[in-house]
């Protein structure tokens, strides 16, 4: 609350400048938001996408002030126009041919694009990472989504099955079908697919960010493990499908348990992200520091 309270006078001196820009994005994207949420945001693989972009613009809301102090006085960039150029480009092209990688895409372009125009290459450094955080935003080609899918898919049944089984529950795998006692579970792309992987990456980047460690060797080291946490959260998903398939029947592991599933996906994400991260920061503490004194 006091946060915002202090920003108030600063976003109202602000507006004279800006209203003609956010009304030009208004007009341009709220069409293309609309259609989103009422199209593929409303499948179980594009959820996250308003998430994405809500915390994007959390971001730059929250960035915005040091974009603006850091930016103060510098020179514009003419290489704005040409940015701007091409994400119009991308915005007509994909509008009018429904190609969303496109017109989703032209959304970043263009915000690059007013950055550089209006307060030059100091604001886009400032802000890059809201605008690199929106690429999850992006719907990938099916093609490469199914490519890239069925082995991550295969993996992650593979390690169910062998974890269940260790755990003594009557359980089969043909590919990426699972047979536990009368009940058939085909692994989706939703529980294991590719589009899971990278909304969980995204998450793991969004806390990196808040946190904003000071050392690179522990930001990089849990960038890096945000894939196989990723994997191991996959494959506590479909084990958690799978016993309550198996204990409470198909109706319960298809029905309202089902999405609860999903949340037990985001939330054991986390908890490993916080789990390796507080391990990291144990290393790090402990990793031995040059107490060596001057002589004299």
């Amino acid at each position: 609350m006091s946060t915002f309270a202090t920003r108030l006078p600063g976003l109202k001196s602000a507006m004279p400048e800006w209203w003609p820009v956010l009304l030009g994005l208004l007009v341009l994207y709220v069409p293309t938001f609309h259609d989103l949420a009422n199209g593929i945001w409303t499948t179980e693989e594009q959820a996250h996408g308003p998430i994405i972009l809500a915390l994007s613009l959390w971001l730059i809301y929250r960035q915005w002030p040091r974009m603006m102090e850091k930016s103060e006085g510098r020179s514009i960039s003419n290489m704005g126009w040409i940015v701007f150029v091409i994400a119009l480009a991308l915005y007509i092209i994909g509008r009018s041919q429904q190609i969303l990688i496109f017109e989703i895409g032209s959304f970043i372009w263009m915000l690059a694009a007013i950055l550089l125009i209006k307060r030059g290459s100091s604001a886009l450094k400032a802000l890059w990472f809201p605008l690199f955080f929106l690429l999850f935003m992006i719907p990938l080609p099916g093609a490469l989504v199914s490519l890239l899918t069925m082995p991550m898919k295969m993996a992650v049944s593979y390690v169910a099955e062998h974890i269940l089984f260790w755990a003594d529950y009557p359980i089969a795998r043909n590919g990426v079908i699972l047979q536990i006692g009368p009940y058939q579970l085909l692994v989706a792309d939703a529980c294991a697919g590719l589009q899971t992987l990278l909304t969980l990456e995204a998450l793991g980047l969004f806390y990196l960010n808040l946190v904003h460690h000071t050392s690179v060797l522990r930001n990089v080291t849990l960038a890096i493990l945000i894939v196989p946490i990723s994997f191991a959260a996959n494959v506590i998903r479909v084990i958690v499908l799978t016993l309550i398939t198996y204990h409470y029947g198909d109706a319960a592991g298809q029905g309202f348990l089902h999405g609860f599933a999903g949340m037990v996906l985001f939330i054991s994400a986390l908890i490993l992200i916080l789990s390796v991260d507080a391990l990291l920061q144990f290393f790090v503490k402990a990793s031995p520091v040059n107490t060596a004194q001057p002589a004299g």
